[in-house]
């Protein structure tokens, strides 16, 4: 009966978001604020139908916020369609790296000071609650492969790096705890963890990104072959670039997200940067036409089109999942007190300086650094690497606090972004058409 009463609510949620997506754009409100909402009231806080403890089965919990995450890395790389010699590519990378790096240094010094945590396990909340979230920021990403606005390339690219590159201190977290061997003085940890990691999975991500995108374009130009299927395209390239990444010990995500920027530039590269055609936009929304994807300058920009269009789908669908569970998984046992006090510390205090020392010397106006500080928004991203260092086998005291503050943060960050996104943004491009 249970499972029967799932489908009924399953069905509900959809449809009902399915009418009411587009009042939604108007209000103050996010998908993801009601996704909450409803898993509350799911949850034991309210009828009880979702009884999920997120340590108990924090295994289960891994494999489904990575599946999310990496299906979002690849559509926000997908995204970003300006050339790579851009100089507007600092902005995220000065955020993803820098900011971050900063970020997870001050967090861990008010774990280690003010929480009384361990230094590992103070690092590793750093590491958790540092990176910024693909899945979550869609609303203040880049709304479309041509936008070149330096707030939204600025936030889709940080999503994009700072998942992968949060990796390195969640590892360095583990070893401090004697749950990963980083060698004698950290060297391992830097030449394998920091180094190999990260380059070998930009690497990995763009070979695979630009030798698939170039193979399907060979086929569908020159022999009219390889049309259609273009969702066994995105997952197929998602599945390859982040299993051969983590074959080679690198980090899948920042594979995944590479792929996604190497498939995008083909497309920019074949069409000498000018906008995909109209018809193009068109043919990919309804359906796969033969005569625009063999066509041999139209091609690229169709692949991309209904590639990102599909992800997009896919995205929504485990945001759905995710927030609905993490508001289940809200119980007075994860509202820490500490929160009350830690939750501001890291939205308004941390946050906002670590983007003003990252940013430094940028060309960005004070009202977008302003917003990118604000909307560093906490979610799936966060939840995986818990559940991911609980799988490394956490003691359960360290595991139920890193749990508890995370939930706490994630939950927080879905409904004060949720709450301002609209009006902010509203605002922020009102100025900008001024």
């Amino acid at each position: 009966m249970t499972f029967t009463i799932w489908f009924v609510i399953a069905g509900l949620l959809l449809i009902g978001m399915a009418l009411t997506g587009s009042v939604l754009k108007r209000l103050p409100l996010t998908t993801s604020l009601l996704y909450l909402a409803v898993g509350v009231l799911l949850g034991p806080i309210g009828f009880g139908l979702i009884q999920l403890d997120p340590i108990a089965e924090s295994a289960l919990l891994e494999r489904l916020t990575e599946a999310a995450v990496i299906i979002s890395l690849f559509t926000a790389g997908l995204k970003l369609r300006i050339p790579l010699s851009d100089l507007r590519w600092r902005l995220p990378l000065r955020l993803a790296f820098g900011s971050m790096t900063i970020t997870v240094v001050l967090v861990a010094v008010v774990g280690y000071f003010l929480l009384g945590l361990p230094l590992g396990a103070a690092v590793l909340l750093g590491a958790i609650l540092a990176p910024t979230d693909p899945v979550l920021a869609s609303d203040v990403q880049t709304e479309h492969p041509g936008d070149s606005d330096r707030l939204r390339f600025s936030l889709t690219g940080e999503a994009g790096f700072n998942d992968g590159t949060a990796f390195p201190f969640v590892m360095l977290g583990l070893g401090l705890l004697g749950l990963h061997e980083i060698g004698d003085f950290g060297w391992r940890w830097l030449a394998i963890d920091v180094l190999w990691g990260t380059l070998g999975g930009l690497v990995t991500g763009a070979v695979l990104g630009t030798l698939i995108g170039r193979l399907i374009l060979y086929l569908r130009r020159e022999h009219k072959e390889a049309i259609g299927l273009d969702d066994f395209i995105a997952l197929g390239l998602i599945a390859l670039s982040y299993g051969v990444a983590l074959l080679l010990h690198t980090y899948g995500f920042l594979a995944v997200f590479a792929a996604g920027v190497a498939l995008r530039r083909i497309e920019r590269r074949a069409s000498n940067g000018e906008p995909p055609p109209a018809d193009v936009v068109a043919a990919s929304s309804v359906a796969a036409k033969e005569e625009v994807a063999t066509h041999a300058e139209k091609a690229p920009a169709y692949m991309a089109q209904a590639v990102l269009e599909f992800n997009e789908q896919l995205e929504r669908i485990g945001e759905v999942v995710i927030v609905l569970l993490v508001g289940g998984m809200l119980t007075r046992r994860y509202l820490p007190l500490e929160a009350l006090w830690f939750v501001p510390v890291l939205l308004l205090v941390i946050r906002p300086l670590s983007v003003w020392l990252g940013l430094l010397g940028t060309r960005t106006t004070r009202a977008q650094r302003r917003l990118i500080a604000w909307f560093g928004i906490r979610g799936i991203g966060s939840i995986y690497y818990l559940m991911y260092a609980i799988e490394h086998h956490l003691d359960k005291e360290t595991a139920e606090r890193l749990t508890a503050i995370t939930l706490t943060v994630v939950a927080v960050s879905i409904i004060v972004h949720g709450i301002s996104v609209t009006p902010l943004m509203k605002r922020y491009e009102e100025r900008n058409s001024a």
